[in-house]
């Protein structure tokens, strides 16, 4: 999923980086192409080229270097596809997160619970990323990865991450987002999206009813760190017919005592 941001903006971006006097865009493009590969699951030299609007030959070297580097490889009819090299880079990414392994325990307790999908996630600025998770063993349910972004203004882990930011931090956010809508339960107002997240400050968890997929429903709470931000949150998640007004009460009630419980193991003891 996009962030909500404009391609307008997206290329307004990528020229003012070009106008750095360290910008190589040699290397920015062959960045471009690993970013093209993991979003398919083959490419061919072809579909490289007219993707990224250069020759074939150049599509050629950018593919074979990644090749050679060990971060893409081939198949028999000559189709791209991405290593676990890049796979390997990403959890070395991710291992940094010291709170995956604190959080671990508490995610395994939900887990056990609900039974439903429990997600760790990460508010980078645009974005929430899920940094851990432990899938539903329900043959229903999310199927999200790790290390996947989406939107925060229309899921639960942003939210609830959202309700808590300073407020310039968040002034900053809504004036660089594009509230874009995925389902008719989306919020784009951003004067509606406001009063939501005064209320998540008020609840102390936030819900995502269909707004980001339809028949998809999460429920998520704010973790705080010792200086008492909220840059981390955990949600449930699962089909709506599975997760009813009742069943949602139960998890909000579980969701806090989790998150406040964690909340002192990362040194906020005021939550």
């Amino acid at each position: 999923m996009g962030t909500g941001i404009h391609d307008k903006d997206k290329k307004k971006a990528s020229t003012e980086s070009e106008d750095k006097y360290f910008f190589i865009r040699s290397f920015a493009k062959g960045m471009n192409v690993l970013e093209l590969l993991s979003d398919n699951e083959f490419l061919t030299v072809a579909q490289v080229g007219k993707l990224m609007n250069i020759n074939r030959a150049s599509s050629h070297r950018f593919l074979s270097t990644l090749k050679e580097l060990g971060y893409a490889d081939k198949d028999d009819s000559s189709r791209y596809y991405l290593t676990s090299k890049v796979i390997e880079l990403g959890m070395k990414v991710l291992d940094r997160f010291e709170i995956r392994k604190i959080a671990r325990p508490f995610l395994q307790e939900l887990s056990a619970q609900f039974n439903e999908s429990i997600n760790l996630g990460y508010f980078n600025g645009e974005e929430v990323l899920t940094i851990d998770k432990i899938d539903s063993t329900e043959i229903l349910r999310m199927d999200a990865g790790i290390g996947g972004g989406e939107p925060a203004y229309c899921t639960s882990l942003g939210k609830a991450i959202l309700a808590f930011l300073p407020d310039v931090q968040l002034e900053e956010y809504l004036r660089s987002t594009v509230l874009a809508a995925f389902t008719p339960n989306t919020v784009i107002s951003k004067d509606k999206l406001k009063e939501e997240l005064r209320r998540i400050r008020e609840n102390g968890y936030a819900l995502d009813d269909e707004e980001l997929s339809v028949g998809l429903r999460c429920i998520g709470a704010p973790l705080f760190d010792h200086n008492r931000q909220a840059v981390y949150a955990i949600s449930i998640s699962g089909p709506s017919i599975r997760m009813g007004s009742k069943k949602l009460e139960e998890m909000q009630r579980a969701l806090k005592a989790i998150c406040r419980n964690l909340s002192g193991k990362m040194g906020n003891y005021h939550f």
